[in-house]
């Protein structure tokens, strides 16, 4: 018994994940998680782009001659 104990204090954390991962699988809720990543990323990177304008527009305009 002590040895099943002993197991789940050290694994615990990685056999918690699985079962999560396993249920996000099943469920195909990756999809959606997915999506709302994309979502914000696309949020920020925006807002970003519309606070610097000038710094994106020198960057690019470097990369763009550099190609």
């Amino acid at each position: 018994m002590d040895g099943i104990k002993e197991f789940w204090n050290q694994y615990k954390g990685a056999i918690i994940g699985i079962v999560i991962g396993i249920l996000i699988l099943i469920t195909r809720l990756h999809d959606l998680i997915l999506a709302i990543v994309v979502l914000v990323l696309s949020a920020f990177i925006g807002n970003y782009v519309q606070q610097n304008k000038e710094l994106v527009k020198t960057k690019l305009k470097g990369f763009i001659d550099k190609m």
